[in-house]
């Protein structure tokens, strides 16, 4: 599972809807807008975004993917290991996000 944030619902739905039309995700979750608080560039930040919980069984795919298609000049990128859950469900994680 990964997770990145953007500004904008638009460009959110746009990287989900990338990231699933490529194989490179079986669903993409936008949770939002939730409020960040961050240090960039020197200064405190405090901005609107939206988060994408991304399932995938192709973590370097993904991340680079996004990486290539986002808008911030260091877009988070974070990689959440799966260590169990319904065995049904991921394996379709698998097979949807398989080339």
């Amino acid at each position: 599972m990964l997770l990145t944030t953007t500004d904008s619902d638009d460009e959110a739905q746009r990287l989900a809807r990338g990231l699933v039309e490529a194989r490179l995700a079986a669903c993409v979750q936008i949770v939002g807008p939730v409020r960040s608080v961050f240090r960039w560039e020197g200064a405190v930040q405090v901005e609107p975004e939206y988060q994408l919980v991304v399932k995938t069984a192709r973590v370097p795919e993904a991340t680079d993917w996004i990486v290539a298609n986002h808008s911030y000049d260091v877009p988070e990128v974070i990689a959440l290991p799966i260590d169990g859950g319904h065995e049904t469900y991921l394996t379709w994680v698998a097979d949807e996000s398989s080339d």
